[in-house]
């Protein structure tokens, strides 16, 4: 009985970690959408510029969205620096 029971619990457990894999994607999805469609709707900035210079994005917004999704668990500290190296240009 107790076997049964421990075996329903794994099933259980193991159904909870997919269910949080499949919303931890969902969310790194929407947020690799958002930026990129951000990122889309500025105009490039000049060749000389540095990425950062770049009108139309809030930098100091975008990395308070990366940090609340490094802290929600969602990024990975490598995740969060790769998307802090690449706002920051």
């Amino acid at each position: 009985m107790a076997n049964r029971q421990q075996r329903k619990a794994q099933s259980s457990y193991e159904q909870e970690q997919y269910e949080a894999a499949q919303q931890q994607a969902m969310m790194q999805q929407a947020a690799q959408d958002a930026v990129a469609q951000q990122q889309a709707a500025a105009p490039p900035p000049p060749a000389a510029a540095p990425a950062a210079a770049a009108p139309g994005i809030d930098l100091i917004a975008e990395l308070q969205k990366l940090a609340s999704l490094k802290d929600a668990g969602v990024l990975t500290d490598a995740e969060f620096t790769a998307a802090k190296s690449k706002l920051l240009g």
